[in-house]
Formats: C-alpha cells, sequence, structure tokens
C-alpha cells in the first residue's frame, strides 16, 4: 500500500458494497491510505474480509468488516444502519456502490428472474443505499457517492447488465441533481479490468484478445488504476465535478470505423 496518498478523507467514514475482493478490494485500500474509516462489506466471504481489515491496520484509522446482503433493497439498507451501528452512530459520508452481478443471458431466452435479480442487485439497491445515506450526508453538509457502472453500459450485446449498467449512469445524473449542493454523485465504467481476464474468459473465451486489440492503449486497465480514480473523486480536485460518467478503459470505447 502507497504510503505517500493525500489524506485528504482524514476522518470521513466510507462504506464500499461488496468491499472484500476484487475491484472492492482496491477502492477500499484506496480510501484508507486518504485517510477513510472504510467499512468493507461482504456477504459471505467473512474470512476475506477480516484479511482485508488485517493488511488495512497498516494504514492509520480504524476500519472495520460489514456483514450484509447488498443484492436486495432490505438487505442494503440493513447494511447501511448496520454500518453506522457499529461505528457509534457516525453517518457514511463516502458511499461506493460496488456490488453489481453480471448476467448476458439473450433477452429472448432469459427467465424473467434473473432479469428481477440483475436489475434489482444493480440498479434498485444503488438508489435505496444512496437515499438512505443521503440524510446524513446533508446534515454534514458532505457527501460523496460513487456509482461503479462498467463499459458494458456501451455494448448491446450484454443483454440485462448492459440495461442495468447504462440506467445506473441516468441515475447518477439523476441523483447529482436532486442532492446537490451537499453531495456530489459520480460513476465510472471501467473496461475489461487485468486481473478479472480468467472470469469473463468463461462467459466469451475470446473477449480480452478482442478487448485488448481494440483498446488504444494496447492493456487493460487495472484495479489499481480503477480504484485510483474513485478515491480521486472524493477529493478537492474534483469538489466541483457532478453527475459524470468516467470511462477508464484505455480509450476502448472511442468510436472507431
Amino acid at each position: 500500500m502507497s504510503a505517500t496518498a493525500e489524506r485528504y478523507l482524514d476522518g470521513k467514514v466510507a462504506l464500499v458494497t461488496a468491499g472484500s475482493r476484487n475491484l472492492g478490494a482496491a477502492i477500499a485500500i484506496a480510501l484508507a491510505e486518504r485517510g477513510a474509516v472504510v467499512a468493507v462489506n461482504y456477504h459471505t466471504s467473512a474470512v476475506l474480509a477480516e484479511r482485508l481489515i488485517d493488511s488495512l491496520s497498516t494504514v492509520r484509522g480504524t476500519h472495520l468488516a460489514v456483514q450484509g446482503d447488498a443484492s436486495t433493497p432490505a438487505g442494503m439498507r440493513s447494511l447501511l444502519r448496520d454500518t453506522s451501528r457499529q461505528l457509534g452512530g457516525r453517518e457514511i459520508q463516502v458511499l461506493v456502490n460496488n456490488y453489481g452481478p453480471f448476467a448476458m443471458t439473450p433477452f429472448a431466452e432469459m427467465p424473467e428472474g434473473e432479469w428481477d435479480r440483475i436489475w434489482t442487485a444493480n440498479v434498485k439497491t444503488a438508489y435505496v443505499a444512496a437515499k438512505e445515506a443521503a440524510p446524513g450526508m446533508r446534515k454534514l453538509r458532505w457527501g460523496r457517492i460513487i456509482n461503479v457502472s462498467a463499459a458494458s453500459a456501451y455494448l448491446r450485446n450484454h443483454s440485462i447488465y448492459t440495461l442495468a449498467k447504462a440506467s445506473l449512469l441516468t441515475l447518477t445524473e439523476s441523483l447529482a441533481v436532486e442532492l446537490g449542493p451537499e453531495i456530489n454523485v459520480n460513476a465510472i465504467t471501467p473496461g475489461q479490468i487485468a486481473e478479472s481476464a480468467e472470469d469473463v474468459a468463461e462467459f466469451d473465451p475470446s473477449f480480452v484478445e478482442r478487448a485488448i486489440d481494440h483498446t488504444p492503449l494496447g492493456r487493460l486497465v487495472t484495479r489499481r488504476e480503477v480504484a485510483a480514480v474513485v478515491a480521486e473523486l472524493c477529493g478537492p480536485l474534483f469538489a466541483g465535478v457532478t453527475g459524470i460518467t468516467i470511462p477508464i478503459d484505455g480509450g476502448w470505447q472511442l468510436p472507431r470505423f
């Protein structure tokens, strides 16, 4: 972990949903390095969450793992309330809606239950989390909400995942309008992440090779790069920015003929 990051989040409480592993863990580390007290949400991976918290012990501050089901509205409400309770009633000031399961079953073949599951977990719970966190942020007159979308939002062959991640961008803009001026709401659309290349290969074996070939930088982005952007969106350099979506994809989505 970096020892040189500017600590502009000193004393602020951050919650990262699905924060015990992969990109969520990288975001938790980046926020802790910048001074935040980080609540790492996990559902079933308690061992990974506690291991991450142990690693964060080298960063100043008290961090905690919070069990909760971020896939349902009721679970999300309980998660935010449990986080505040475990922190002695402190308000969440940085909310990172990172949880968002993937599916690309064609619409013509998709069971309705799969539609409901992916839509709810990616979009509705993000709305619920923002609604739950907003009063505390407004009370403290400072808040940051970062919605983690995906480059799939710009594709048209990733089915319900595309629809959900694209809708999350519109939700981001609407929340920015409604929750200002106290709360900044932004989103990111990471491209394929290098460390997760094997995961997407299960769905599309040639996707990674094609993505690299189509990316101006000639490589995939890393979790650390994406996490750094999330952290900077919470910092002073982006204090005047709200309602935007930042693509972090090496230029992959730039239109080319």
